[in-house]
């Protein structure tokens, strides 16, 4: 028998034991919808589909849309007149949405409803008289969306820093709102500072950050400290995925960021004997087994899922995308 720190044969020190399965992770409502907005107008009208921006922000799920007769643009030029339009489930401007209609698309908007819903209080507060300022990241198609809802009086703070920096035209009737997909802690932090510059500023009912978002980093909250490292499946482009991986090593666990099984380097898992596993909000589960089948090609004996919220959430379809006998088939085999 080897003893304990003997080199196996691929040349790591002998590790995994365990992975042990976030709670909850990957696919959340708003995604699941926006996938199957896409596939089911694919199936009701046909390809090609054209989708503004990523539907969600994970290769894997673009590429499968893509194999399906989905195309991507970011310009509504591109588009053919008369086609069908699906806007991603990040949300966009109301330019976008003008132009849109003037261009003569069929359009189904694929909008996260928790990022309309902010659209909407945007939009409310603005007759009030508010401006806003926003918590958000710089260039994120979701904050480009909410800023979009007006034309003027809506400033964007990165950070704490920033805070101090914006002047806006007026402080009587000043609102905050946030990138639905934030750390919970980071935002936080920026919304005390933004409170402590302007002490009168109103704050959403509940906060904007959505649900899943706060579920998926609670998990990672109390799963970091059970294992030696974690691995965030996720694309690059991914906000959710992005501050998934953050927080674990804000904890002190290592943490690693994969679009797939293959980007899994087995030098992360060397000497750790167990491996946490999650996925950001637009990753499929599809990807997360064949994670797990890489971890155990790599000495793990066991999975178990963690304790977790178990979430129910589900919302409804657009209007004119819902199958029937007509249509001949029946509704799309859901991309998971």
């Amino acid at each position: 028998m080897a003893a304990p720190n003997d080199k196996r044969a691929d040349g790591l020190a002998p590790g995994v034991s365990e992975v042990i399965l976030a709670e909850p992770r990957g696919f959340c409502a708003g995604v699941d919808r926006a996938i199957e907005i896409v596939e089911r107008a694919l199936q009701k009208f046909g390809a090609p589909i054209y989708v503004r921006h990523e539907i969600v922000h994970n290769t894997y799920v673009v590429n499968t849309l893509k194999g399906k007769g989905a195309i991507f643009i970011e310009d509504l030029a591109d588009v053919p007149a008369g086609a069908t339009l699906v806007f991603s489930a990040h949300g966009v401007s109301k330019v976008v949405q003008a132009e849109a209609q003037v261009r003569g698309f069929q359009v189904f908007d694929a909008t996260c409803p928790l990022v309309t819903k902010v659209h909407v209080e945007v939009a409310k507060l603005a007759k009030e008289g508010y401006e806003f300022i926003m918590i958000g990241h710089k260039g994120h198609p979701e904050v480009e969306g909410t800023m979009g809802q007006l034309s003027s009086g809506i400033y964007l703070v990165e950070d704490v820093a920033d805070v101090a920096r914006i002047e806006p035209a007026q402080t009587q009737r000043l609102a905050v709102v946030t990138q639905t997909t934030l750390s919970v802690d980071d935002a936080a932090e920026i919304t005390a500072a933004v409170v402590a510059r302007f002490p009168d500023i109103r704050r959403p009912k509940q906060q904007d950050i959505c649900y899943a978002t706060q579920n998926r980093q609670d998990a990672v909250k109390l799963l970091s400290p059970q294992v030696d490292v974690l691995i965030v499946v996720g694309s690059p482009t991914s906000s959710n995925s992005n501050r998934l991986r953050e927080l674990a090593a804000k904890l002190g666990t290592p943490a690693w960021m994969v679009d797939d099984a293959a980007e899994l380097q087995p030098q992360w898992l060397a000497g750790k004997a167990r491996v946490g596993l999650t996925a950001g909000a637009s990753a499929p589960e599809v990807l997360v087994q064949q994670v797990i089948e890489r971890v155990r090609a790599l000495g793990a004996v066991s999975v178990r899922r963690m304790d977790g919220i178990q979430e129910t959430v589900k919302f409804p379809l657009p209007k004119g995308l819902k199958l029937d006998a007509a249509d001949g088939a029946p509704p799309p085999e859901h991309l998971h």
